[in-house]
C-alpha cells in the first residue's frame, strides 16, 4: 500500500511533468523554490506561499514542480522546525525556548504565550537565514537530476535548439523537397 500512494502522489505526477516537457533550468528552479518554501516553519502556510510565489513569477517558474516540490518538503518540513528555532535563537541571542513536557504543559494552559511567540519569531529568523543557502544548493543539485530524468522520460526535445539538433539527415533532405 505504501508504494502504491508514493507511485500515485509522486511518481505519477513526476512523470507526467517530465513528458509535458519543460526546460531543465525551470524545472530545478522550481523544484528548489518549491522545497525551500515548502520548509517555511509554520505548518499550513506553505501552499499560501507557494501559489504566492507562482503568482509572482508567472512564466517564469513551473507551477505543478513547485506544488510537487512543497507536497514532498511536508515531512521535512516538520523536522526542521526546531532546527530552525535553534538557529533564531542562536542568531538572536534570544533565550531558549525549552522543549520538555513542563513547556508543553505551559503552552496548552495559556501561560507561556509570550514564550510561544517568540520561539515562533526565532524558527522564523532561522529560515529566513537558511532559505537562500537551501535554495542555491537545491537549484544547483536538481540541475543535473532533471536534465537526466528528462532525457530519459520526456516525450519530445525540452527545447527548440534540441529539437533542431535531433533532426535526422532524412528529416532535412525531406524537408528540402518540401520547398
Amino acid at each position: 500500500m505504501g508504494m502504491d500512494w508514493l507511485k500515485k502522489k509522486i511518481a505519477d505526477p513526476l512523470l507526467f511533468i517530465l513528458r509535458k516537457g519543460a526546460e531543465p533550468k525551470q524545472l530545478a528552479f522550481s523544484g528548489a523554490l518549491g522545497v525551500t518554501l515548502g520548509l517555511f516553519p509554520i505548518c499550513g502556510v506553505t501552499v499560501f506561499l507557494c501559489g504566492m510565489a507562482i503568482a509572482i513569477l508567472g512564466s517564469r517558474c513551473h507551477s505543478p514542480t513547485v506544488m510537487l516540490a512543497n507536497f514532498i518538503a511536508t515531512p521535512i518540513e516538520l523536522s526542521l522546525v526546531v532546527p530552525f528555532l535553534r538557529l533564531g535563537e542562536f542568531i538572536s541571542g534570544g533565550p531558549h525556548f525549552p522543549l520538555t513536557s513542563g513547556a508543553l504543559k505551559k503552552v496548552f494552559t495559556g501561560q507561556a504565550s509570550r514564550e510561544v511567540f517568540l520561539s515562533i519569531l526565532h524558527a522564523l529568523l532561522g529560515w529566513v537565514v537558511a532559505a537562500p543557502f537551501i535554495f542555491a544548493v537545491l537549484s544547483v543539485a536538481l540541475l543535473p537530476c532533471f536534465k537526466f530524468l528528462l532525457h530519459k522520460f520526456s516525450a519530445s526535445p525540452s527545447s527548440p535548439k534540441q529539437q533542431q539538433l535531433s533532426s535526422s539527415p532524412s528529416d532535412v533532405k525531406h524537408k528540402a523537397r518540401i520547398v
